[in-house]
């Protein structure tokens, strides 16, 4: 065995007894009897580097102290995948074996459920997953699993209609005068169900609004802001200014070419238009100030809220909002266009 993998095992004992010790000192201990008057969740997500899901994360632990009372008390536990789906069921298991008693599961592989599945079955403890969709087989497997999150193909074709709709009141866009937007789209990561629909959506949504585009450059950012700056320099360097409209799968990955169209210099009509999904405060302040000129808000907020709601719910056997899912399984919370004319009403919220 080399002494990096020797490193890599060692490193990983440590953060499996670290966990370990973390749920046991906040009370999700196995061997304490189950008590409907304590709730124990393990929040599991795919990594601590997205804004999006620690600002969902921080509300949801708002709202599960929110609904707390003298006779019902809730346990929260978050943890991350650190963006490896292996390393992340491992925490599940970790957390399972120290007795939660409702998993929320943010998976780092949409496609890769399977023993997390398997493992909470066997100890019948729910899951409910958000952000990142499970293929239905895999969601429709048990009848212990749900999902809260939004319509990836809705998010594409509202950030169609808002970039048509803005091109149609800005001809001024068209910078060459060429009849055609020359634009490069930033898309989240290979193979990821929300980057796809995102991406073919809103380009579909923009040719049905007779949009003539000519694509320079699609590149992946894995939704990240630096990852997206450095790829928009490099685009910035090879097209310079024939670039017209960013189109991002997400606001963070938008704001990264904000900063490197900031860093380029650019002035005026130099910078593109760009436009997120997501709502994020910081691309709310980039409509606000013109660095952006739309997003989609996902409302993690209404997703949060739910989310808590469910956990309640199935940890004390209601059905009060089970029997409004789709399916029985599914909570699709809606998207909503935000440009220059409405984004201070998100900026208030």
């Amino acid at each position: 065995m080399s002494k990096r993998n020797e490193r890599n095992r060692k490193y990983k004992r440590v953060i499996a007894v670290t966990l370990m010790l973390t749920l046991l000192a906040s009370g999700c201990e196995k061997e304490k009897p189950k008590s409907n008057n304590i709730l124990r969740v393990g929040v599991v997500t795919y990594t601590q580097d997205d804004p999006f899901i620690n600002a969902m994360t921080d509300k949801l632990k708002e709202n599960f102290k929110e609904m707390e009372s003298e006779d019902f008390k809730i346990i929260v536990s978050v943890k991350n995948g650190d963006d490896n789906q292996q390393d992340q069921n491992e925490i599940v298991e970790e957390m399972i074996d120290a007795g939660c008693d409702v998993l929320c599961v943010n998976l780092v592989d949409r496609t890769a459920p399977s023993r997390i599945i398997r493992m909470a079955k066997q100890e019948s403890i729910p899951i409910i997953f958000f952000n990142r969709e499970p293929v239905k087989e895999d969601i429709m497997q048990w009848e212990k699993l749900y999902y809260v999150g939004c319509d990836a193909e809705q998010s594409g074709v509202m950030q169609g209609e808002i970039v048509a709709n803005y091109l149609k009141n800005h001809p001024e866009v068209d910078v060459n005068k060429d009849g055609k937007i020359q634009y490069v789209l930033l898309e989240g990561e290979a193979g990821h169900q929300d980057a796809i629909s995102r991406t073919d959506y809103a380009v579909k949504t923009l040719i049905e609004h007779d949009v003539k585009l000519e694509k320079l450059s699609y590149q992946f950012a894995d939704w990240n802001r630096g990852q997206a700056e450095n790829r928009m320099t490099r685009l910035i360097q090879q097209y310079g200014k024939e670039i017209e409209l960013v189109i991002s799968n997400n606001d963070e990955m938008a704001l990264g070419a904000v900063e490197a169209c900031r860093k380029a210099g650019y002035r005026g009509n130099d910078w593109p238009v760009i436009f997120g999904i997501d709502g994020l405060e910081d691309a709310l302040n980039a409509i606000k100030n013109g660095q952006m000129q739309g997003t989609v808000y996902n409302d993690n907020e209404d997703q949060a809220s739910e989310l808590a709601k469910l956990s309640v719910e199935v940890f004390r056997g209601d059905n009060k909002y089970r029997s409004q899912l789709t399916d029985g399984r599914y909570y699709v919370s809606e998207y909503r266009q935000v440009d220059e004319e409405n984004v201070d009403e998100f900026l208030e919220k």
